[in-house]
Order: structure tokens, then C-alpha cells, then sequence
């Protein structure tokens, strides 16, 4: 029996495909900003491209489903113990039709990417196959697999922002710096939350590979790289003032994170502080703008 619409939704994760979407945006719009304040510039603040950054929202929103649809695929033993309920394991989509689904959705964003200019459409290929090479293979993979979600999360700001060309991968390349340092800090932190599950499992993460407490120190160290870079869009008119007091309270989410996982040993809470903290980041991009 085919699955139907609401269960292709399910599997695609519509809601992280939605979030990633309006980041990538962000991106197009900061650039856009960027661009238009340069003297002399090319681009006039009366002509931001609508269709494109729709087009843009469109081709995360489809990669982004395909990657969470393939990592299902590569997931099922897994899923059927832990989450049943996801639409594989629970009998709503076979693997066949997943695989074909995540092919379909990856074929579709990536074709659109191309229709926007060669270097969005070479990034929609690239992040396409690391996200299908990290479903396969970098998940089980000890730091690699960190620093690969670090960078597809971190890169969404530069696919909108590339929608200028190499201009608008430039005047966005220290947001995506800092993105991809705090994603995969918390990447980190969260494989420490999940040793004895993953442990159970036989999954070999950084934590079980070099030690709960190593890996701590080393999330902690690219924590702070994040807050000790954070200053820098300001600095480097990227954003304007308001970043810098938003982002303030970013900084004390992360350093309050570190504070729960080297101080309380409680790294279920410092996932949660690092994940406040990257809302306000987020919030702290749309403020400078």
C-alpha cells in the first residue's frame, strides 16, 4: 500500500525542513543587505530577488526532506527499536519507497538550485551527496560525523546568501563559520548525552571512541572559539549594532552551557542551553540586518 502525504511529510521532517528553509533565507536577506550598503554596489536596495529567495526556500526545504528521508532509510534496524512509530519501521512506507522518495527529492532541489545560478547548484549537489555519504556512512563515524552537520547546517546561510555569486558566499562566510562551530559543539555534547544508548547499540561516536571527559574538553574548546568569534560580523560590518546585543545573550547561553557540562557534568542540560543559545543567535542574524 503507498503511503500517503501526510506520512511522506512525516518522514521529510517538514518542521527541521521549515526552519532550515527560513535560516537560508536569512542568509539571502543578510546578503542582499551587505551588498546594497557597499558604495558602489551593484545591487539596489529596491531590487531584492522575491522569486529567487523563494526558490532558495524551496530547494532547502526539498534537500533538507531528502536527507532526513535517506537517513530513515540507513536508520530503519535502529528506528524499529527505538522508534517505531516512524513510518518505515511502522509498516506506512517500505524502503523502497523511501530510497525513491529521498532521490526524487534530492533530483527536484538540486536541478532547482542549478536554475538559480551554477553555484547554488553546485552546493545543492555537494551538500546533497554528504548528506547521503553521512547517512550512510559519516553518522557512525567519531567527529567526522559532527563536523559534516556542523557544516550542512552552518552552510544553509551560505546557500541563500550564494544567490549574489561568490559576493554573497564572502559577505556571509563568518556567519556560516560561526553556525557550524556551535552546531557541532552541540553535536558533540549530545553523542556524550547518548553514550549508554549508543554504547547499547555498538554506534562508535567520539565519546566512546576517546572518553566522555576528553570529548567535553573539546566541545568546550569549540564553544568558545564560537563566542570569541561571535564579535566579529559586527566588526567586520556584516551586521549592525543590534547583532551585538542579541548575540550577547547567545554567548551567555553557550557559556552557560559549558558551564553544565564541565561544572555539573550535565550535558541533557547543556544540550538544551546550547540550543537556546542558538535561537538567539539566529535571532541576533535578523537583528543586524
Amino acid at each position: 500500500m503507498s503511503a500517503g502525504v501526510r506520512t511522506y511529510l512525516e518522514i521529510m521532517r517538514y518542521e527541521n525542513c521549515f526552519m532550515a528553509s527560513f535560516a537560508a533565507v536569512i542568509g539571502t536577506l543578510i546578503a542582499f543587505n551587505i551588498l546594497t550598503s557597499n558604495a558602489p554596489s551593484s545591487y539596489s536596495p529596491e531590487q531584492f530577488p522575491f522569486f529567487l529567495s523563494g526558490l532558495v526556500f524551496l530547494v532547502v526545504f526539498l534537500i533538507s526532506g531528502a536527507g532526513n528521508t535517506i537517513n530513515d532509510y540507513f536508520d530503519v534496524r535502529i528506528d524499529s527499536i527505538n522508534r517505531p512509530d516512524r513510518p518505515i519501521p511502522s509498516g506506512r512506507m517500505n524502503l523502497k519507497e523511501a530510497l525513491y522518495f529521498s532521490y526524487v527529492l534530492f533530483a527536484l532541489g538540486t536541478l532547482l538550485a542549478f536554475s538559480i545560478n551554477p553555484i547554488c547548484g553546485v552546493i545543492a549537489l555537494f551538500n546533497s551527496l554528504m548528506l547521503i555519504f553521512y547517512a550512510k556512512t559519516l553518522k557512525g563515524t567519531p567527529l567526522f560525523g559532527n563536523l559534516s552537520i556542523g557544516y550542512l547546517t552552518g552552510s544553509t546561510f551560505l546557500f541563500g546568501a550564494s544567490v549574489f555569486g561568490l559576493e554573497g558566499l564572502k559577505a556571509l562566510f563568518v556567519l556560516f563559520l560561526l553556525a557550524a562551530l556551535a552546531i557541532t559543539a552541540r553535536e558533540i555534547v549530545k553523542d556524550i548525552e547518548d553514550m549508554e544508548g549508543d554504547k547499547m547499540e555498538g554506534a562508535d561516536t567520539l565519546p566512546l571512541r576517546v572518553g566522555a571527559k576528553k570529548a567535553s574538553y573539546l566541545a568546550v574548546l569549540i564553544g568558545l572559539l564560537a563566542v570569541v568569534f561571535s564579535p566579529l560580523p559586527y566588526l567586520l560590518s556584516v551586521l549592525g549594532l543590534h547583532y551585538l546585543y542579541f548575540v550577547l545573550l547567545a554567548d551567555l547561553g553557550f557559556l552557560a552551557a559549558i558551564y553544565q557540562l564541565l561544572a555539573r557534568n550535565n550535558p541533557a542540560k547543556s544540550s538544551k542551553m546550547f540550543k537556546i543559545a542558538m535561537f538567539f543567535a539566529l535571532i541576533a542574524f535578523i537583528a543586524g540586518v
